[in-house]
């Protein structure tokens, strides 16, 4: 099951520009898949999909590596889409435009920091673990950058 409808959410986002888990959970509810939004969050890490813009300047999901976004390098959607990074003892939050924490949080995973134990991210927020609270401090003064280089 989870094959077909892994298949079916790459059939939807080629078809029709998915800006939102929301639009994706409907899409499929009507191709006949029952699913909470937990199982798309999971479906959406899991088949590395992506926010990307479209030619009017929406965002949409996209196929790691399809485009002009490849799993190394990010377009500036995500860079400019984080609106704060602060530190709060060992944990770094960073405050993203609505419906984009998933693909910046993507972005962070895939710098592979050592100091970083793991990283949640939600609608609009992602939280990273770090070990120590100098750990956490350098990382939120860095993490803007090191995202801009994976953009360019």
């Amino acid at each position: 099951m989870k094959t077909k409808r892994h298949q079916k959410i790459l059939e939807i986002i080629e078809r029709q520009a998915i800006e939102t888990q929301e639009e994706l959970l409907k899409c499929l509810e009507q191709a006949g898949f029952v699913v909470t939004q937990a199982t798309i969050s999971r479906d959406i890490r899991e088949l590395n999909l992506l926010k990307g813009t479209t030619a009017d300047g929406k965002y949409k999901y996209i196929q790691s590596g399809k485009g002009k976004t490849s799993p190394h390098k990010f377009n500036h959607a995500l860079t400019d889409s984080i609106l704060s990074v602060e530190s709060a003892q060992n944990l770094v939050v960073v405050k993203t435009y609505a419906g984009m924490a998933q693909a910046v949080g993507t972005c962070i995973d895939t710098l592979q920091i050592s100091e970083m134990l793991g990283c949640v991210a939600g609608d609009d927020t992602i939280l990273v673990v770090c070990k120590t609270t100098e750990q956490a401090e350098s990382i939120a003064a860095n993490l803007p950058f090191m995202i801009r280089k994976l953009a360019q």
